[in-house]
């Protein structure tokens, strides 16, 4: 037996109750364990509560319309065919910018997190930038890019670019630098080191991100969508809300919030994938 040994049985020793019962493990480094049906239980709950108090008369319609008005909205959307409209053209909206500002955000923030020049040229201009309201800059891209979806689509973009680049940069400064030494030391290459030690180390930041900024850009959609769009949730909330039904305007948030799980879930089962490496 070596000393290494030796010492972690007296510690286990140590701390053994005079009774002699073994004492649990405590090792699970606070690992979160996933508790099934509590979510839809909650969520159920509250929907009840709500029925009942717009059909109790505690809850005024005209203030809150009851689920089943809000669940009839909807359904008169899907049998005419809006649905599909307004959704298609969300979705393409939100997919090209999301896409196109995450790539752009994982290609500079990189840059900043690797190499010296790159950060001194783009990590002030990042911080004055991410400050300002993105959607303050619609009007300034309606000029630039005309009322379509030039203008919805760069507002979706600068959103999410930000948040990928400060998380990206953010995580790559925080890698342990004794696993970068590690792997000098063993002789691997930069770019070795850059895939195989940084970027893995790096991933759980940048889907951090990535989940802030797929929120920011479901917002700037919205937003985007209620100033020149035909067909869009955006559009269907706001038309909705000047004609004061409430029914449907519930109905389009509901949609909203199943769009905003179903992103968080898909970056979820990205994590489950990339991260699995982690105990």
């Amino acid at each position: 037996m070596n000393s290494t040994e030796t010492v972690g049985n007296a510690a286990i020793d140590a701390a053994a109750p005079e009774n002699g019962r073994p004492v649990p493990f405590r090792g699970g480094g606070f690992s979160p364990k996933r508790v099934r049906f509590v979510a839809p239980v909650v969520f159920l709950s509250l929907l009840v509560l709500w029925e009942l108090g717009s059909r109790s008369g505690f809850i005024s319609p005209l203030v809150m319309p009851a689920p089943s008005e809000a669940l009839g909205a909807l359904g008169d959307l899907v049998r005419s065919g809006l649905l599909f409209k307004h959704l298609s053209a969300s979705l393409w909206r939100l997919v090209i910018g999301f896409t196109c500002g995450t790539l752009l955000g994982l290609t500079v923030g990189t840059l900043i997190g690797l190499y010296s020049l790159p950060r001194a040229t783009f990590a002030p201009l990042v911080a004055a930038l991410f400050p300002i309201p993105k959607i303050a800059l619609l009007p300034l891209f309606i000029i630039w890019f005309g009322i379509g979806e030039g203008s919805k689509i760069a507002t979706i973009l600068f959103g999410s670019f930000f948040p990928t680049v400060i998380a990206t940069y953010g995580g790559i400064d925080a890698v342990d630098r004794s696993l970068i030494r590690m792997g000098q030391s063993f002789n691997l290459s930069r770019a070795a080191i850059i895939r195989s030690i940084v970027l893995p180390s790096a991933l759980p930041a940048i889907l951090s991100g990535m989940r802030i900024s797929a929120s920011i850009s479901i917002i700037l959609l919205v937003a985007a969508e209620m100033i020149g769009a035909e067909y869009g949730i955006g559009a269907y909330v706001l038309l909705a809300g000047n004609l004061m039904a409430t029914d449907q305007l519930v109905a389009g948030v509901a949609i909203l919030s199943i769009l905003g799980l179903t992103v968080s879930w898909l970056i979820s089962c990205a994590e489950r994938y990339f991260l699995r490496w982690r105990v």
